[in-house]
């Protein structure tokens, strides 16, 4: 049965009709802060019900909790701060209680009302979400180009973000009608950044052997230089599914969002969106949003233990190589082998190869997907 949402309502504060005519003109004679395409996202990820039960950004009592109890302040779980960071001079004059309309583009995007406005600590910020304080790591380096000041309130939203991927966008209430109308009892989430390689192909049809359906959801918005670029992903995604899968066990929509590297308090963040989506289970794959060494490799698997509450089924699927001695892609559990028998999926490797313009062997990437990506000339984030 598709997933109850996160904190049981699935948020919509996106207004239309009149009401939308009427904010759109009372928006033009309000303080205005422009946002940038990262804020945008998450201003329509929360109108749209993605980050239910969020319906604005966080206020300091919520943001607080999170920092310390990865839970908002009524004890749902939730690990990731979604905030509005603004310079003290853009809010001059500008007091609780007051509205503000955000921009994008220089066209309003939604309507805020002021909650609060608050300072924050930048070091304890990174030091709880990302557990590291190096300016190397890609979250905390945005976290130290972050303002001063946050704004808390919920928002309406009254604009829409240019969306170079229209084709590939489902919004929550429509992958719950859509799972619905398949017949899907039982939906896994999986997560990805990067181009498919044999052993993602293996953990998600691992995951299809006991659920009904399969939501391969990639992440499209910022990610680090080196990462793969969003249309060289969803082009190898189609590439893999066209050749490989059932047709009618297979969805393929995005996720607008930036990757934030938070390892496993980011695994629950993703965790949280999917069940938003209608989705059951939640595929962990090895070292989640991880970036560097600052996490260990099955950390985002521990991490669930804290949350009993979560309401989506986690799915700790082992790492996958191909045995020359099985013949086929194994993993630990299920393969006696040694490792001279084993050929693992090196995702620096793979990265290699394809810079040079050359196809990974078949046993790490299948060839049909990487033609796709070898199509584009540099399919990699410079």
């Amino acid at each position: 049965m598709v997933s109850r949402p996160h904190g049981g309502r699935l948020i919509n504060r996106a207004v239309t009709g009149r009401r939308k005519e009427a904010l759109i003109e009372e928006a033009s004679q309000l303080p205005k802060v422009e946002v940038t395409l990262e804020m945008a996202v998450d201003i329509e990820n929360i109108a749209y019900g993605v980050l239910s039960p969020l319906e604005g950004f966080l206020n300091q009592e919520d943001y607080l909790h999170v920092l310390q109890d990865m839970r908002l302040s009524n004890d749902t779980p939730w690990t990731i701060p979604i905030t509005l960071d603004v310079d003290p001079e853009e809010v001059a004059g500008v007091e609780e209680g007051d509205d503000i309309t955000l921009t994008y583009l220089g066209k309003p995007l939604a309507i805020v009302k002021v909650e609060e406005i608050y300072g924050w600590d930048k070091k304890e910020h990174a030091s709880k979400i990302y557990k590291t304080l190096d300016p190397a790591h890609p979250g905390v380096e945005e976290t130290f180009r972050r303002k001063e000041l946050f704004i808390a309130g919920p928002l309406d939203l009254i604009g829409e973000v240019p969306n170079p991927y229209e084709k590939y966008t489902l919004r929550p209430i429509e992958t719950r009608i859509l799972f619905r109308e398949k017949g899907w009892r039982s939906i896994a989430a999986f997560q990805t950044r990067n181009a498919p390689h044999r052993g993602h192909e293996y953990v998600q049809k691992a995951a299809l052997t006991f659920v009904d359906g399969l939501f391969i959801n990639p992440l499209i918005g910022r990610k680090k230089r080196g990462d793969f670029k969003d249309q060289v992903i969803l082009e190898a995604y189609e590439a893999l599914i066209k050749h490989y899968y059932p047709k009618e066990v297979v969805v393929l929509a995005i996720l607008r969002t930036e990757m934030r590297y938070a390892g496993p308090r980011e695994a629950i963040h993703h965790a949280i969106m999917r069940k938003n989506f209608g989705c059951t289970h939640f595929i962990i794959g090895r070292d989640h949003a991880g970036v560097g060494n600052y996490y260990g490799p099955y950390e985002a698997w521990e991490i669930f233990k804290e949350f009993p509450d979560l309401g989506i089924t986690p799915l700790f699927i082992r790492e996958a190589f191909y045995c020359k001695r099985c013949d086929d892609m194994v993993n630990e559990k299920i393969c006696p082998h040694s490792d001279r028998d084993r050929l693992y999926m090196s995702g620096t490797k793979i990265r290699e190869l394809l810079s040079r313009g050359e196809s990974p062997p078949e046993y790490m990437m299948r060839p049909e997907v990487a033609e796709a990506i070898l199509r584009h000339g540099s399919p990699f984030i410079e």
